[in-house]
């Protein structure tokens, strides 16, 4: 008669007792991550100066090397943003003019989400019942108020937008609406219309990271709503602040000429 064997594995009492202080540890480590983010009468503070390191001005959709870009992978949701056939001609033709085109080398206001992603330091100046956003491009400002105030009733077009915002938990979510249709979202061309929606979420990882979310929608450009993602860091070096640039052009010497040399 032929014996039966059968082999069962156990996990010793050591690997489950190790496998639980590893959880405990990485739990008690993301509540600690969550302990040090500032705060402000209760909620996340945001202020201080911040930076992206992305590519994601040049082109919020994946791209290879061009001649007046990095390669990037994007910080679109999925890659591809959804024009409508009409808006995509539209957004060919912009990017085929970018090198002379795009409102950032008028100066004008980056817009938003631009603003938020654009390779220059920007501001945060935070108070409970708002925060001021300032950009080192242009000098330009922002208010997010943050008081239970609604957008105007009126129509009216910002070049950043009417933002209104509110807290759902620690995220800070702003609605932004009211725009101009005279900026575009990045160097590539891609742009909108005077009906762009924008929805905001603000959320500290740590201290010193900001996870930033946005999604958009315009019914006149785009088939749906899409979204973008981008990671944004604190600077911390020593004494480091906002220099102006108010930018500059080539019609710039037409109307402030420079002083004859001595």
């Amino acid at each position: 008669m032929r014996k039966r064997w059968s082999l069962r594995l156990e996990r010793p009492a050591t690997m489950v007792a190790a496998s639980l202080l590893l959880a405990s540890v990485l739990l008690a480590g993301t509540a600690a991550a969550a302990d040090r983010i500032p705060r402000l009468n209760g909620k996340p503070d945001f202020s201080g100066i911040w930076q992206t390191t992305s590519a994601a001005d040049y082109d919020l959709e994946p791209h290879s090397t061009r001649k007046d870009a990095p390669p990037s992978a994007g910080i679109v949701v999925g890659s591809v943003i959804p024009y409508l056939p009409a808006a995509l001609e539209q957004k060919k033709k912009n990017f085929a003019a970018r090198d002379t085109s795009d409102p950032r080398l008028k100066c004008w206001t980056l817009g938003t989400p631009r603003g938020i992603y654009y390779p220059e330091p920007f501001q945060i100046l935070q108070r409970p019942e708002d925060l001021t956003v300032v950009f080192e491009f242009g000098h330009s400002v922002r208010t997010i108020h943050n008081n239970g105030t609604l957008h105007p009733t009126e129509k009216n077009q910002y070049w950043l937008g009417d933002s209104r915002g509110h807290w759902d938990g620690d995220t800070l979510v702003v609605d932004v609406t009211d725009f101009e249709d005279e900026t575009w979202l990045d160097r590539a061309g891609n742009y909108h219309s005077e009906d762009l929606h924008v929805v905001e979420r603000w959320k500290l990882l740590d201290a010193n990271t900001i996870d930033y979310r946005a999604a958009i929608e315009d019914p006149n450009v785009f088939s749906h709503s899409w979204e973008i993602e981008v990671i944004l860091y604190r600077h911390r070096e020593q004494d480091f602040q906002l220099i102006e640039n108010y930018c500059f052009t080539l019609d710039n010497d037409k109307y402030y000429p420079l002083p004859a040399a001595q």
